[in-house]
């Protein structure tokens, strides 16, 4: 990203770099004091445009002094990142990171003739569901979304679920940080070993570096959901209700990268994605138990999630945080976060997956027969969304590393299928009553095997067995009459 604010960038001009330092970190924007770009340390935005602690360029930790206004506006910034009490991870920093990484990317404002397409296609859309399912329309406000808003209406629900995981994270490093500041090396200044004294000796040092853990953890997500928010459409096409209850919302720019290539007119794509919106919204409506089932189970997958400390204590002290791209390999390469192989945690996982495959698999089926006979291009579409789905995006792929966790559908074709045969066998009511209750929805065996669960298992003829005195053909030979001499 072209500007990350709080320290994690470089100067503007190549004069005020030093000569030392690496990554890149340009440009301008409202993340820093005064206006200035990247808002980094002199020397290469981090004390000593290096690894911390220790390391740093030829003058020390700290490097050269550069200007004394900007050396001044980073500790100021250096000072809010410490100054953050909103618990293990800087959220605020990750939002206001997110923000700069959508802008950076370009982000125009949504127009009012574009506004009023999105809403045509909503209200649209959910009349032609009327027919498709039992659930009346969830649908109390439309809104067509620039990806800030994207952002502003549901970057609460993503802090939720990847708090635990990255709160993991945050601990982790400050627990590497822990050393006396005695032992920290011949390369430390004396000026260094006695500001870290000050803070208290190994527990201060942890502490900073606890709030330091929290800056770059929150610096990574906002990363991940600022890139996440160039591929998404609305307000829950990755399965889950992120935005508020009951708002139906698109984002014209996504719809617009989604129909790109597709060959398919641009108001039928609108109007198609229009379909699995409010689609989504009627579930969500009208099945009270979803929302927290769905949230639940991320999360509980979520604490089982543990960070690989061999791993950590290997890339941390080696990695320059003025560097994006060797930040964001340090904390997000494969295996830094990983799943706990304990039978607990794996239910947990089989749970969140069948969750999401049975609410995209009803989306699908209901979005289908909507659209079946009304959209020439309805089943291209369909097959585009499943490919999105089953695949994801690079900013998607990136997000899940970073966290642990896939977002996607793994049973997808299984559960449309089952939803499709309830369809056909009970009808709409009968299928859509089934989300009465949690416990009367498919399990993950279930997916083995939808026709089973469809039409039942074949019941078993034990008349013959309760009824002694009408015994089987089997058994009517003198053999087996029980008879005596």
């Amino acid at each position: 990203m072209a500007d990350r604010p709080f320290g994690f960038g470089l100067p503007d001009k190549p004069e005020d770099r030093g000569g030392s330092g690496s990554g890149s970190g340009s440009g301008s924007g409202s993340g820093g004091s005064g206006g200035q770009g990247g808002g980094g340390f002199p020397g290469g935005g981090f004390p000593g445009g290096g690894p911390f602690p220790g390391g740093g360029g030829p003058m020390g930790p700290f490097g050269g002094m550069g200007d004394p206004q900007q050396f001044a506006d980073a500790l100021r910034q250096f000072a809010d990142m410490l100054s953050y009490r909103g618990g293990p991870v800087n959220w605020d920093l990750a939002k206001n990171v997110a923000r700069h990484a959508i802008v950076a990317a370009g982000d125009p404002s949504v127009l009012d003739a574009q506004r009023r397409e999105v809403t045509e296609a909503v209200r649209l859309a959910d009349l032609w569901l009327d027919e498709a399912a039992a659930f009346p329309s969830g649908i109390r406000k439309i809104e067509a979304w620039s990806r800030s808003e994207w952002l502003e209406a549901t970057f609460p629900v993503w802090a939720k679920l990847c708090d635990p995981i990255a709160a993991k994270g945050v601990e982790a490093m400050s627990g590497m940080f822990t050393a006396d500041p005695a032992q920290l090396g011949e390369d430390v200044p004396e000026e260094m070993r006695q500001a870290l004294g000050a803070l208290g000796g190994p527990g201060g040092l942890g502490a900073m570096m606890r709030q330091l853990g929290g800056a770059m953890i929150g610096s990574q997500t906002g990363t991940a959901v600022g890139e996440l928010a160039r591929e998404v459409i609305g307000s829950a096409d990755i399965g889950l209700p992120l935005g508020p209850e009951g708002t139906a919302a698109l984002l014209p720019a996504g719809v617009a990268e989604f129909g790109r290539g597709l060959s398919v007119d641009a108001g039928e794509v609108r109007v198609f994605l229009a379909l699995r919106e409010a689609a989504h919204q009627r579930l969500f409506a009208h099945v009270p138990w979803l929302r927290a089932h769905l949230l639940g189970a991320v999360e509980q997958y979520a604490s089982g999630i543990s960070v690989d400390m061999a791993r950590l204590q290997e890339a941390i002290p080696e990695v320059d945080i003025t560097n994006p791209e060797a930040l964001r390999e340090a904390l997000s390469g494969e295996g830094l976060f990983r799943p706990e192989d304990t039978p607990a945690q794996k239910a947990a996982l089989s749970r969140l997956e069948t969750a999401l495959a049975l609410v995209e698999g009803w989306v699908a089926t209901v979005v289908s027969a909507a659209a079946r006979e009304r959209l020439t291009h309805a089943d291209a579409l369909a097959e585009a969304v499943r490919r999105r789905r089953a695949t994801g995006g690079p900013a998607e792929r990136t997000f899940a590393t970073l966290v642990g966790l896939e977002l996607r559908p793994r049973r997808l074709r299984e559960a449309t299928a089952i939803w499709q045969g309830l369809t056909e066998a009970r009808g709409i009511d009968g299928r859509d009553a089934l989300w009465e209750h949690p416990d009367l929805l498919p399990a993950a065996d279930d997916l083995e095997n939808p026709d089973t669960f469809v039409h039942g298992q074949p019941e078993l003829d034990i008349s013959d067995l309760e009824n002694p005195d009408n015994p089987g053909p089997e058994n009517t030979g003198p053999e087996n009459q029980g008879g005596t001499d």
